[in-house]
C-alpha cells in the first residue's frame, strides 16, 4: 500500500511546502510548520484545462439578465437586534462565523439564540466540541435554558456532527467551536490550518445543501485575527465580531461581513449573571451616568452601521514625570489620537509636552470611524484648560492634517439622534441642506482653531 504524501503547512498562513521550514517564508512567522496529509490529486482528463477530472461536466454560461431571481429565506431569531445585525433575520442555509476573544460570551450568546429558535419551533443541534453535554446543561440551567426542542450533541469529528445534524433534520446547527473539531480523513490536530479548512467545508456544504442555517464559533487570536486560516472568513456568508473592552459590561456584536444585508450593522448586549440582555437604546445607556460639568468629556455622535450612536469621550491630562510622556487611547485608533494631538499643538495653540495623555471610550466600546475626531479634539482641549465642554453639547466632523473640519456622512441622522436625546447645541463641520432638527443649535467650524475659539468663549 503507497504511503500517503504528507506536506507542511504554516500554522498563520496556511503556506504549504514540501519540506520543513523553520521560518515560513509568506508571513514570515517561526516554527509555524505542521506535517499534514496532503489531499489526493485528481486525475487528468482529456482535453480538460489542464487537470479537470474526465467526467466532469461542463455548465453553460447564462446571461445575467436570464438567471432567475430568488429571494433568500428569512426566519426570525427570536431576538430583535441580532435580526437587524444580520440583515432581517436568520438565513436558511446561510453560514455565520461568530467571531471573538475566548471569554467573552460567545457560547452564551448562541446558546440564549438556540433556545430562542427552539421556543420558535425550529429544529435545533447545538454541537459542543469544547464542552460536555453536561458541562452545557450547567450553563443552560444558568440561563434558564432547556427548551424540549434543543437538541445537542457533544462531538469532536465532523462527520459525527454532520450525521447527527442528518438524523435530527435539523433547521439551524450550532457548532461550538469549529478550532475543536476535526476530521477523521486528516492526519492533522484539530484547530491546525487543514483540519479547520477541510471542516469548515464541509459545514458549508452541508447547510447550502440542506437550506440548514450554520452558525460556527471562531476564536480570535492575541494579534486580533481569527484563529486558522484566514480562507475560513471566505467559505461563510457572514461573519460577526463578538468585542468588548478588558472588564467592560457591554458587548458590542458588529457585522464584518455580509453577503444577505450591510455590514457594519451593530448591536449592544449587556453582560448579567443571567446571560446577555439586548439594549434596545445604547445612547441613552452609555450616557446615563456622563457628568457633564466635569472637565475632559466630550459626547461624540457616531454612526455604527445605519445606526446612530452617542458615546462619551473622556481625555485626562497632567504632568508627567517620565522623559517620554505617555499616551494612551482605550477603544480609539492611537495612531489618529497622535496626529490630532499633532495638529492641535500646530493650529489650536494647545501645548501637550511633558504631559501624559490618556483617552477613553466609556463602556469599553471601539470607535474606528474619522466623525469622532472633533470629540476627541474637544475633549482634549477641556482636559488641558480644566474646563468642562458647553453642557448639553455633542461633537461630529473629521480632522485633516492641515486642521480643517471636514463634512461626514449621515450627518442629519446625527442631528436627530442628539435632539432625541436632548442635545441642544452640536458642534459639526460646515452642513449644506442639512435639514436641522427643531431645538438643536449648529456650531459649525471649518478649523480646529474654531473648536478651540468656542471652548475658550464657553460654547455658542
Amino acid at each position: 500500500m503507497a504511503k500517503p504524501r504528507t506536506r507542511f503547512v504554516c500554522q498563520s498562513c496556511g503556506y504549504a511546502s514540501p519540506r520543513w521550514l523553520g521560518r515560513c517564508t509568506e508571513c514570515e512567522a517561526w516554527d509555524s510548520f505542521v506535517e499534514e496529509t496532503a489531499p489526493a490529486s485528481r486525475p487528468a482528463g482529456r482535453g480538460g484545462l489542464g487537470g479537470g477530472s474526465a467526467a466532469a461536466t461542463v455548465a453553460a454560461p447564462l446571461p445575467l439578465a436570464a438567471v432567475g431571481e430568488e429571494a433568500a429565506v428569512r426566519f426570525g431569531s427570536g431576538m430583535a437586534l441580532l435580526d437587524r445585525v444580520l440583515g432581517g433575520g436568520v438565513v436558511a442555509g446561510g453560514a455565520v462565523l461568530l467571531a471573538g476573544e475566548p471569554g467573552i460570551g460567545k457560547s452564551t450568546l448562541l446558546l440564549q439564540l438556540a433556545e430562542a429558535l427552539a421556543r420558535a419551533g425550529r429544529r435545533v443541534l447545538y454541537a459542543s466540541a469544547e464542552e460536555s453535554t453536561r458541562q452545557l446543561r450547567l450553563r443552560a440551567e444558568r440561563l434558564s435554558c432547556g427548551h424540549p426542542g434543543l437538541l445537542v450533541a457533544g462531538e469532536t469529528a465532523v462527520e459525527a456532527v454532520l450525521g447527527a445534524a442528518e438524523l435530527a433534520r435539523a433547521e439551524v446547527l450550532f457548532v461550538d467551536s469549529i478550532q475543536a473539531l476535526h476530521s477523521e480523513e486528516l492526519s492533522g490536530l484539530p484547530g491546525s490550518v487543514g483540519q479547520v479548512r477541510a471542516c469548515a467545508e464541509r459545514l458549508v456544504e452541508h447547510a447550502k445543501r440542506s437550506d440548514c442555517a450554520l452558525f460556527l464559533v471562531g476564536h480570535v487570536t492575541k494579534e486580533g485575527s481569527i484563529a486558522g486560516p484566514k480562507s475560513l472568513e471566505h467559505l461563510v456568508d457572514t461573519v460577526l465580531a463578538f468585542e468588548a473592552e478588558g472588564g467592560a459590561d457591554y458587548r458590542l456584536l458588529r457585522a464584518a461581513k455580509n453577503r444577505f444585508g450591510p455590514a457594519g450593522e451593530v448591536a449592544l448586549f449587556e453582560m448579567h449573571d443571567s446571560g446577555l440582555v439586548e439594549v434596545a437604546d445604547p445612547s441613552r445607556v452609555l450616557l446615563a451616568q456622563r457628568r457633564p460639568e466635569a472637565p475632559g468629556s466630550a459626547v461624540a455622535a457616531t454612526m455604527q452601521g445605519s445606526r446612530p450612536l452617542l458615546v462619551e469621550v473622556q481625555a485626562l491630562v497632567h504632568a508627567s514625570e517620565l522623559a517620554t510622556p505617555r499616551r494612551v487611547a482605550l477603544g480609539l485608533d492611537s495612531p489618529r489620537v497622535a496626529l490630532l494631538l499633532a495638529v492641535l499643538e500646530r493650529f489650536a495653540g494647545a501645548s501637550f509636552a511633558g504631559r501624559d495623555v490618556y483617552l477613553n471610550v466609556v463602556g469599553g466600546l471601539k470607535i474606528e470611524e474619522p466623525a469622532v475626531d472633533i470629540a476627541i479634539a474637544a475633549a482634549l482641549l477641556s482636559a488641558l484648560a480644566g474646563r468642562p465642554v458647553p453642557a448639553q453639547a455633542a461633537f461630529f466632523g473629521e480632522v485633516g492634517l492641515l486642521g480643517e473640519v471636514r463634512p461626514v456622512g449621515r450627518a442629519e441622522v446625527r442631528l436627530r439622534e442628539a435632539g432625541a436625546l436632548g442635545f441642544h447645541a452640536c458642534f459639526t463641520p460646515r452642513l449644506e441642506g442639512a435639514q436641522r432638527p427643531r431645538g438643536v443649535r449648529l456650531v459649525e467650524l471649518e478649523h480646529v482653531r474654531d473648536l478651540a475659539a468656542k471652548l475658550t468663549a464657553g460654547g455658542p
